[in-house]
């Protein structure tokens, strides 16, 4: 995130250089990113079993660098079909009991 940031005020400085823009700001650029990675999400994958887990068709692997991410510290993001198929855990965990979704 630094490096974008820095790399967008650099271009800046050179486009000031050679007369493309006319003023030059030193003010740090302020960023909003959307997180996807909040507790709540954090904590439905933590409590998965890598047993449910696969009987919805991911494999193993991909619930391990999950978990490993949710325990981090750092932000994280999720495939689009991950997210959704997270998304769809409460509602599943129903069915894993013999309950239908």
């Amino acid at each position: 995130m630094r490096s974008y940031a820095l790399l967008l005020k650099t271009r800046e400085l050179a486009q000031y250089l050679v007369e493309k823009r006319k003023t030059l700001d030193f003010s740090k650029p302020s960023y909003f990113v959307e997180r996807q990675d909040s507790e709540e999400i954090r904590q439905r994958i933590l409590s998965i079993s890598y047993s449910d887990w696969k009987k919805m068709g991911f494999s193993k692997g991909t619930l391990h660098y999950m978990k490993k991410n949710a325990e981090a510290d750092k932000p994280f993001t999720l495939n689009t079909h991950v997210r959704e198929r997270l998304e769809m855990w409460e509602g599943c965990k129903l069915w894993f009991k013999g309950q239908l979704c």
